[in-house]
């Protein structure tokens, strides 16, 4: 979050975020958490949010007990989203699938150096960076409690990826801040524009941005919450902060934590050695860490106000982790 000063921060992604980095003081806090606009005078707490309709088709994408069964299936979606043959439609669930595998494996150290021995080399190199991102996120908090409640987010469609590209590429051509840093932020920050909502610091946008940050001269132009100009805007304020000399420096500069930086590098580091991979972490759905396990926050969720995780469980029983 641009110019956030860290008490205890938390990061979500999703993805956390993110997934969903991703970004995200207290757990919720940290997290992005609310304040969507409160509910009108008069209008019934249950008609404040508005429940998910399980998406067509789609499922909770499940993870195979035996390492090797995951390891396989690991090479043949990270393969299929690299290969411009697959069809745009079978996209969201490979990336979604892909997303699951890292966050079920990251909270699992055992397990994920028994599926990481079946990978071939190449894959293990990636597997690195997306666990090594995970766990950045995950140690932001330390290990507490997951939410209760689920935040007041509205879950939105992200723009379009060559769109998304298109302003990451031109932010670097007008900053030199590298494209991929950029992507990393956009996806620890709000799962690359899905997560709409004000934070309780008041962070806004795609990029989470304080208002104040974002009149800075000559930081904010346009929309706060346009893609576009957001990106543009976290481009200068990197440089601002030291990212040309230092880009460790100008990502604490936008979030105070050395685990975040770390986290957006791991990503990054994704990107430039296979941009390719862009697809998979486009494709990243919202998933909270709460009480009852990893949820997922499909396109169309909305809630004007904390809403108990029990009661969402209630609303969409398809959004839990399958057994």
């Amino acid at each position: 979050m641009a110019a956030m000063k860290r008490t205890n921060i938390v990061l979500l992604i999703c993805l956390s975020a993110a997934v969903a980095g991703v970004s995200t003081a207290s757990l919720q806090q940290r997290q992005g958490v609310a304040v969507h606009h409160s509910p009108e005078p008069g209008v019934p707490p249950q008609q404040a949010s508005l429940p998910p309709a399980n998406p067509a088709g789609r499922r909770y994408p499940a993870v195979p007990r035996d390492p090797a069964a995951t390891a396989r299936l690991l090479e043949a979606v990270e393969g299929r989203l690299r290969d411009p043959t697959t069809a745009a439609d079978a996209l969201p669930d490979l990336g979604h699938q892909q997303q699951v595998i890292y966050r079920v494996l990251s909270q699992a150290a055992e397990r994920s150096d028994a599926v990481r021995a079946h990978l071939s080399r190449p894959w293990q190199a990636v597997f690195d960076h997306h666990i090594g991102a995970r766990r950045e996120l995950l140690a932001m908090h330390r290990g507490g409690p997951g939410l209760t409640s689920i935040p007041p987010w509205r879950i939105i469609e992200p723009e379009q990826a060559p769109q998304l590209l298109a302003h990451y590429r031109k932010a670097e051509s007008a900053t030199g801040i590298p494209w991929q840093v950029l992507a990393g932020v956009n996806l620890v920050e709000t799962g690359m524009g899905r997560i709409d909502g004000l934070s309780v610091s008041g962070a806004r946008g795609p990029m989470q941005f304080l208002p104040t940050t974002w009149a800075e001269r000559g930081i904010g132009a346009g929309s706060i919450d346009d893609p576009h100009d957001a990106i543009q805007a976290a481009a200068r304020y990197l440089v601002r902060r030291g990212g040309l000399l230092d880009i460790r420096k100008g990502l604490w500069g936008y979030n105070n934590s050395d685990n975040y930086g770390r986290a957006v590098l791991h990503y990054a580091a994704l990107l430039e050695q296979d941009p390719r991979a862009f697809q998979g972490l486009y494709h990243w759905e919202i998933h909270v860490r709460t009480e009852a396990g990893d949820l997922w926050l499909p396109v169309g969720f909305e809630t004007q106000q904390p809403l108990p995780v029990s009661t969402y469980l209630q609303q969409a029983p398809w959004s839990a982790p399958p057994p």
